[in-house]
């Protein structure tokens, strides 16, 4: 556990945040202004619940069913009942940090003061954040408009002390047990409380967030990874010049260049165009190569654009109807996920690009025709083993799932609530399928290092000196228990160690000692 503690205002919150609570069990606390915010508009809320004019989430039904006028001892019935039939999710179990993500996302919203919730509500969603009670949420159930959902009524089933929720022991209990447990009241919603506790975006929010800081190490590692397979099969570096990509001022093919070359700086091995067989030299290396900058740096940038709507979201409130500061209670459609969607399904792209071409430099270092005097699959003794054939096969197994996961769920829309919402992002399953992308392709750039550090070690006893940079690389990889292949080795360890290696971050933290800091 974190044991930092994350307060949460009526401004928004930060993505560094929502990883700190999300992944690393850090403690919530709620602002005296959140509080204060709070207790305001839930005056607001009550006074309105209290005149006979009908308000929509206050006194009425929902979607379809909102020109129904609810009478005032209904109203409590009407809010637990909306928790209660919209947990209908099905499925395999979410991931435990997505589902911390949703709820601490959730409170960020009701803490800004928008949603009419009474602050001991807010306090108890802080409660079971700290206390680390996870709800049990299932995988299908959001079309990514008004809100999450399904996913956000198991959370808000919880607060109520019904349902199945995780403890902090990984055991699933009823959600009842677990409250008395810790010392958790369940809530007793009133007017509008059930609502606003589904009606958010924050499920595929706290999905880009996560994606997002996990790319960002990946784009980092596979600058690294293509630098290391540009050196093992002789490449120049001279296509990393400042100067050339200067004239092509896209930001991240810049930033990608600049790694490049930092990790090649000293390089005994780059611009031997003729090369150790004494064949015809090159004049230019393939595109894999020569344009990994182009490709990496143009997913870089869209990670950027990302980031700025996830920075926008986050800073959001989301819910619908809402409270406004002058104590109108307004409806509104900010509740649709399209601004979140079309950048999840954005990151699925690139990604698959960003994989395909790590294959692509995969596949020419195995291969004796191309790769300028390595052995055949990189075996140890060619023939009698096969080195590693069949771990390019697992790497273009994934790579083709990638190509899958980046048709666009935003591009769909289905109709819900007798036409009502008319129009949906499916924003959630957008975000569902970038989470095994962003895993698949942690798997993908394994394979390269792996490959890419196995060729630089043979290139080193041709008698070619690497890189201080990729040399640290190879020693650290060799250190986290990815051996050198051999007929005598079962290799899927060795991949699982890289695999590991990658997503871990450690890759980066080799060679930063020797390279400076990388973007």
């Amino acid at each position: 556990m974190d044991m930092h503690t994350v307060v949460v205002g009526t401004s928004g919150t930060t993505a560094e945040d929502v990883v700190a609570v999300a992944r690393h069990g850090a403690r919530v606390e709620l602002s005296a202004a959140a509080v204060e915010a709070l207790a305001a508009a839930r005056l607001i809320v009550d006074a309105l619940a209290a005149k006979p004019e009908p308000v929509y989430g206050v006194s009425t039904g929902f979607g379809a069913l909102a020109s129904r006028h609810i009478s005032p001892e209904l109203r409590a019935q009407l809010q637990r009942n909306i928790v209660r039939s919209h947990a209908a999710g099905m499925g395999p179990r979410v991931e435990r940090e997505v589902v911390r993500a949703l709820m601490f996302l959730r409170l960020k919203t009701v803490a800004s003061g928008h949603t009419g919730v009474r602050p001991e509500v807010a306090q108890t969603m802080a409660d079971l954040l700290n206390a680390g009670i996870t709800p049990v949420v299932h995988e299908y159930g959001s079309l990514g408009c008004s809100g999450d959902l399904a996913p956000l009524s198991h959370c808000a089933l919880t607060l109520m002390g019904e349902g199945d929720a995780e403890g902090p022991d990984g055991t699933v209990r009823p959600a009842d047990e677990l409250l008395a447990a810790h010392g958790i009241t369940p809530v007793e919603l009133r007017e509008k409380e059930g609502l606003a506790l589904l009606n958010g975006t924050d499920g595929m929010l706290g999905m880009l967030v996560m994606a997002l800081a996990d790319l960002k190490n990946l784009y980092t590692s596979a600058d690294i990874t293509a630098a290391l397979s540009l050196e093992a099969l002789l490449g120049t570096d001279k296509v990393l010049a400042p100067e050339l990509h200067a004239i092509r001022p896209h930001p991240g093919q810049g930033v990608s260049a600049d790694n490049m070359l930092r990790v090649l700086a000293g390089s005994g091995l780059t611009g031997r165009h003729a090369d150790v067989t004494g064949d015809a030299p090159r004049v230019q290396d393939a595109y894999s190569v020569r344009c990994a900058p182009q490709v990496n740096g143009a997913g870089r940038d869209t990670l950027d654009y990302a980031a700025v709507v996830a920075g926008r979201e986050l800073a959001s409130s989301v819910d619908n109807p809402v409270v406004l500061p002058d104590g109108r209670v307004e409806s509104n459609g900010n509740f649709h996920g399209a601004p979140v969607a079309y950048v999840l399904d954005f990151l699925a792209i690139v990604a698959a690009d960003l994989g395909s071409i790590c294959e692509r430099r995969t596949d020419r270092l195995l291969d004796k025709n191309r790769s300028h005097g390595l052995p055949p699959f990189l075996a140890d003794d060619a023939g009698v083993d096969s080195g590693l054939m069949i771990a390019q096969y697992t790497q273009a197994a994934l790579v083709s799932e990638m190509k899958r996961l980046a048709v666009p769920a935003s591009a769909d829309s289905i109709p819900s609530s007798a036409m009502q919402e008319d129009h949906v992002s499916m924003g959630w399953s957008a975000a569902r399928k970038l989470r095994t992308a962003v895993d698949n392709l942690a798997r993908i750039v394994a394979v390269e290092l792996y490959a890419a550090t196995r060729a630089v070690e043979i290139r080193a006893a041709q008698g070619l000196t690497p890189a201080p940079a990729s040399q640290a690389a190879v020693d650290a990889l060799r250190a986290a228990g990815a051996e050198g292949p051999g007929p005598d080795r079962f290799l899927a360890p060795d991949l699982a160690a890289a695999d590991t290696f990658v997503r871990e971050g450690r890759l980066v933290a080799a060679v930063e000692p020797v390279t400076g800091p990388l973007a």
